[in-house]
């Protein structure tokens, strides 16, 4: 059986599920959000599932919202088996999950129901959490609630950011989906498995107000802050009197005043926190570029321990 599948996703996240879905059916129309302005000409922007779409001379739809009787009967009137929603960014009623089939699969970020919401990739790391995953859920009216169709997990490493992590998660996502719709395609409906609600977190979203740090908390949290935080909104603290923004740092032992620099050379900035230490190995000033911590140095010789 041929799927005839409509396709819902925003970011670069979503561009390997929406090739895996072009691989497994009939993709008949992408929806995606409207272009946004953005760069410093704050010119209007295709997202990146859309630009792909075009490549591949997909019918683009771009509601502003999905609660519009004219946009539900659009969709109705292509009469999809399936519809794949990969971090689309808009609400969908459930006049909409109702419209296909085999109603509508959600890619999402996480081993669910660890970490429903908007971020679970920046606070699986954040909260130091040594395994993630993507799941296949069937969706229902709930945020992230209804039940697992497939999961697949990785490993979190001390050194991966969200960008990293991000990435193989976006690749394990459309892995997990291209197998979903085999089996559909097949005939055999993957089995659905409740979500036990006691066991949920909630990802919030991210702020930019978070990426303000403060030297009083552990080492521990400010180290897994700065890698969730990389790339956006990247992490940034004060340090003698100058805003700086960190992209890579590692907790060591230390003790001292926290915001207090116990030692700077070549292997990096020692500031104390309110447990442990931080040590600062690449940072970026005002207007400047990511660089090592020792070159810093060179422009801050007085900050030399």
């Amino acid at each position: 059986m041929t799927l005839r599948l409509l396709f819902a996703g925003t970011p670069e996240f979503s561009v390997p599920s929406l090739r895996a879905a072009l691989a497994g059916g009939e993709v008949l129309a992408v929806l995606t959000q409207p272009d946004r302005p953005a760069g410093r000409g704050r010119q209007p922007q295709m997202s990146p599932v859309k630009q792909v779409a075009l490549e591949h001379g997909l019918p683009v739809l771009q509601p502003a919202s999905l609660r519009e009787a004219e946009v539900q009967a659009q969709l109705a009137a292509l009469e999809p088996d399936l519809l794949i929603v990969v971090a689309y960014g808009l609400i969908l009623p459930q006049a909409v999950l109702d419209i296909p089939r085999f109603g509508a699969w959600n890619v999402h970020a996480s081993l669910l129901p660890r970490w429903r919401g908007a971020a679970p990739i920046q606070r699986a790391i954040e909260a130091g959490d040594t395994q993630t995953g993507v799941c296949l859920m069937q969706m229902e009216k709930g945020l992230d609630t209804g039940p697992v169709l497939l999961r697949a997990d990785t490993p979190i490493s001390n050194t991966d950011t969200g960008g990293s992590l991000h990435d193989r998660l976006a690749a394990l996502g459309a892995d997990v989906l291209a197998e979903g719709l085999a089996r559909l395609a097949a005939g055999e409906l993957p089995s659905a498995e409740p979500q036990d609600a006691a066991q949920a977190s909630y990802a919030h979203k991210l702020d930019k107000a978070e990426a303000r740090l403060d030297w009083a908390q552990p080492a521990a949290l400010l180290e897994r802050r700065i890698r969730a935080f990389n790339p956006w909104p990247v992490a940034e603290v004060q340090l003698d009197g100058e805003r700086l923004r960190l992209h890579r740092a590692a907790a060591v032992d230390g003790h001292g005043e926290p915001g207090s620099v116990l030692a700077a050379g070549r292997d990096g900035i020692v500031v104390a926190c309110g447990e442990g230490a931080l040590r600062l190995d690449v940072l970026q000033r005002d207007g400047g570029r990511a660089i090592a911590a020792a070159d810093y140095l060179n422009a801050r010789p007085g900050l030399r321990r």
